[in-house]
């Protein structure tokens, strides 16, 4: 508790008569690197802690300091978490953005800003809270150098009076978020108590704005999507990790580093159980776990688009060698380095065919931070099982945001790695074909490095060759080779997570959305059945397309496919499985960087449905 201002000087604002509870968007526009991370994480932490259903989102510009940012809280007592497109309560702290911001809230929104900028003027269907922030920080801030940071904390103050926020639970979140720094909690806590102070004394509450305590959190905790992902890299039992630091994959691996530091080091020794290694760029880390993981260990890499392009040829060995691999893609907008710190689904047809020649690859789409978790270890089991590249296709929207999420299951499963054959089954075969198809399914034993039998060493490939691994230019077996992989890969529609469908398939309208999209489309069904329009929808989890997403997309009369790029590039390859039947297929298509919102997927379906 602060010296400056006691608990017990503050009074709540008195509830509106009409409220509107547990349902807006909170909005704060920001200066990059003016510190209001922790300002904004203490907000949705403690409406959290209140139990109301919260979401963050981060929209940050890619330069280090000084080019505007946002972040956007959703309260939704309906559990809602996809973007908000409206905002109802705007914090301005930016001069640059301010007159913009205010323009584009919702009518009736209020809006607290600093008195100097004189934002009044601006709109007349809109609630000014004017307040000095730039005097206040200087009461509440002895130390010039900490000013500029504390002004963050004052605002979140403001709204606490301004909201409904609980004071108690303010400060536990600030304690979370300076744990172990006693004095910067102490001064943290100072600053927000004076803000509320302040609007407590001088400020009229007029917004209906309310936010009440809920229990719909409980047990529930707030982590992201390379957080939640690096846990289940852990728990698979990656031993090699190898990468380039590119947004916004890197907090992947940087999570992995703590983790595996922390719970990987020999109860002995001391020593470090497995290797992370950052290599001078993404051909080379991806070249590092092809080879680490032909030598038996479990290895991945972690990068988003760009990274994805320089990987190429290797990917392309690993897919002709069949070496297993697990490769993340935090999809961010491009082409070429585009909008780094923005979010896109455009990595999907240059991933799906990535290299060249011939071939596609394993995709997975995770959609929350359970799946983050979950489709980790998924990767690395499938990788091994099938002997092929496997890609986890997350984007920035799940990979740096703050979600709220159960927490993970401990792994009810051993790891799988596959028809890996060891000295005794080597010995009871007489020996091996390495890229010989037994089972019919299109997939080969293996044998690890230094497994101790005379007839189990091969030569692993990356030009033409036998089943037997020995060299050939021959055209059949080139033929026999790529039409066994081809098999592999129709194997893999089979042990690939299977969609998630929701609607009793009765209706003939339906919509197929894959990753971050996915709680759009949720929220989205939900304003349309409102409106008399019943939507059946099928979650893509995968690719290859599982039999059963084929069946599903023939079962409706038309299909709205949701996808976050500008080119339909999930509807592409829909369109070449569903020879002679894509015409059933409509886009709903978003790629300016946000996240995408449910108006969004309404209003596509909406316009699809006039037109017909």
């Amino acid at each position: 508790m602060s010296s400056v201002v006691t608990r017990e000087s503050l009074v709540p604002a008195a509830r509106p008569d009409q409220p509107i509870v547990n349902d807006f968007s909170i909005q704060v526009a920001t200066a990059n690197g003016s510190g209001s991370q922790s300002s904004n994480t203490i907000l949705m932490r403690t409406i959290h802690q209140m139990g109301i259903p919260v979401s963050g989102k981060n929209l940050f510009p890619s330069n280090i300091q000084g080019l505007p940012t946002w972040f956007t809280i959703r309260a939704s007592k309906q559990g809602y978490v996809a973007r908000r497109r409206d905002v109802q309560v705007l914090v301005c702290m930016n001069p640059e953005t301010a007159h913009e911001d205010v323009r584009t809230v919702a009518p009736g929104a209020a809006v607290v800003y600093e008195e100097s900028l004189k934002l009044d003027a601006l709109r007349k269907d809109l609630l000014f809270y004017p307040v000095p922030f730039s005097k206040l920080v200087l009461d509440l801030c002895s130390d010039g150098k900490l000013r500029r940071l504390v002004v963050n904390m004052i605002y979140v103050g403001v709204l606490g009076w301004l909201l409904g926020l609980d004071p108690a639970e303010i400060a536990e979140a600030t304690g979370k978020q300076f744990k172990g720094k006693a004095k910067a909690v102490d001064l943290n806590v100072g600053a927000i108590y004076g803000g509320w102070k302040w609007a407590a004394e001088n400020l009229q509450k007029r917004d209906p704005f309310w936010l009440e305590r809920m229990d719909q959190t409980k047990g529930k905790i707030i982590l992201d999507g390379n957080a939640a992902a690096a846990i289940g890299c852990m728990f698979a039992g990656v031993t090699c990790v190898t990468w380039y630091p590119i947004t916004p994959s890197s907090s992947l691996v940087e999570s992995l580093i703590d983790y595996m530091k922390e719970h990987r080091l020999d109860p002995e020794t001391g020593k470090a159980t497995f290797a992370i290694v950052q290599a001078e760029d993404e051909l080379a880390a991806v070249g590092m776990v092809l080879g680490s993981a032909w030598a038996g260990a479990r290895a991945m890499t972690a990068t988003s688009g760009p990274g994805i392009s320089l990987m190429s040829e290797f990917v392309g060995l690993g897919y002709y060698a069949e070496i297993p691999a697990v490769i993340f893609d935090i999809q961010r907008v491009g082409p070429s380095t585009g909008l780094p710190t923005r979010t896109m689904q455009g990595d999907i047809l240059s991933t799906y065919y990535l290299s060249h020649g011939d071939k596609s690859h394993v995709l997975l789409f995770p959609a929350s931070m359970t799946e983050c978790y979950s489709m980790a270890i998924d990767a690395f089991d499938l990788a091994e099982r099938l002997q092929t590249p496997v890609f986890v296709m997350s984007d920035l929207d799940l990979g740096m945001n703050n979600w709220v999420s159960e927490p993970f299951p401990y792994p009810d499963r051993p790891i799988d790695r596959g028809k890996v054959l060891d000295a005794a089954a080597v010995a009871e075969r007489g020996g091996f074909a390495r890229y010989r198809d037994v089972d019919g399914d299109g997939i080969p034993y293996r044998t690890l490095p230094g497994t101790n039998h005379p007839l189990a060493a091969y030569f692993t490939r990356g030009s033409g060759h036998t089943d037997r691994a020995t060299y050939s230019e021959r055209p059949e077996d080139y033929v026999a080779t790529m039409d066994r992989l081809a098999r592999k890969h129709d194997t893999a529609r089979s042990l690939v997570p299977a969609p998630e469908i929701f609607g009793d398939g009765k209706s003939p309208l339906g919509i197929l959305a894959f990753g971050s999209s996915h709680y759009g489309v949720i929220e989205a069904r939900d304003i349309l059945k409102a409106g008399g329009i019943d939507a059946d929808y099928l979650r893509l989890r995968a690719l290859p397309f599982p039999a059963e997403v084929l069946d599903w997309v023939r079962a409706h009369e038309r299909v709205y496919v949701v996808e976050q790029n500008r080119d339909a590039q999930m509807k592409s390859l829909l369109t070449i499985e569903l020879a002679g039947e894509s015409g059933r297929l409509r886009s709903i298509l978003h790629y300016n960087g946000l996240p995408l919102d449910a108006q969004t997927v309404v209003e596509g379906v909406e316009l699809g449905e006039v037109k017909l």
